[in-house]
């Protein structure tokens, strides 16, 4: 089974470890054994962290992209919903579904717009638009590819900012730099062979200084601080 899945990841944080904004969105292709993307494609975000629900368009809109180049069989989108189709999804299950009131309110905002795209992707490949979320090796691949691309966006940002920056990884994860490319390993269990990766065409990891370290307010994840090189 060949498939695309979306997921958006990685924020800016203040000097608190608070989310400021969402930095990067991905989709991915992943056929057998599901360890890393066969292909991907990836963009900046920088939506406001308050509104990390409107992530999920931009996720589903990568997927819709991905396909025009790629054959899938199904697709996966990071919204824990019990895998339901999204062509079938209605805002009168949502009232049957253990999510918040809040969570309920984001969902009929975006819907209209995920129910479209689901539509097309369905009428023209044949294939379903999952609502997945989690469960989903796919979707924790798209995770840390978006990751690792959140840490290439976030140096060309720290750079054109002369600003020293603080990136929140993802869940669980670790990065490691080999040649040209960054790459994010799952640090979960029976996760250790899954990754994402992101390619530094750009040299912009020879104008920063990254630190690893440990988010102190939020166990489990990983943050850098980036800091530009002096000159640069």
């Amino acid at each position: 089974m060949r498939v695309v899945a979306a997921d958006s990841s990685a924020a800016i944080l203040n000097d608190m470890f608070e989310p400021i904004s969402i930095v990067s969105a991905a989709a991915v292709l992943v056929s057998p054994p599901y360890r890393e993307p066969n292909t991907h494609l990836a963009e900046p975000i920088f939506i406001n962290a308050a509104n990390g629900h409107e992530a999920v368009v931009h996720e589903a809109e990568l997927c819709r992209e991905l396909l025009t180049k790629v054959k899938a069989d199904i697709v996966h989108l990071d919204m824990s919903l019990g895998a339901i189709p999204l062509e079938q999804l209605s805002p009168i299950q949502f009232s049957n579904m253990k999510i918040s009131s809040s969570a309920k309110r984001h969902l009929l905002k975006i819907l209209p717009k995920l129910r479209k795209i689901a539509g097309e992707i369905a009428q023209r490949y044949r294939i379903e638009v999952l609502a997945i979320g989690k469960e989903s090796v796919p979707v924790r691949v798209a995770e840390l590819t978006a990751g690792a691309h959140a840490i290439l966006y976030t140096c060309e940002k720290a750079i054109k900012d002369k600003k020293t920056t603080i990136l929140g990884l993802p869940l669980k994860c670790q990065p490691k730099i080999i040649d040209t490319k960054i790459y994010l390993q799952s640090l979960m269990a029976a996760e250790h062979d899954i990754r994402g990766y992101a390619e530094d065409s750009h040299g912009l990891l020879e104008k920063v200084n990254i630190t690893e370290m440990l988010n102190p307010s939020a166990r489990g994840f990983r943050a850098l601080k980036i800091k530009v090189k002096r000159g640069r």
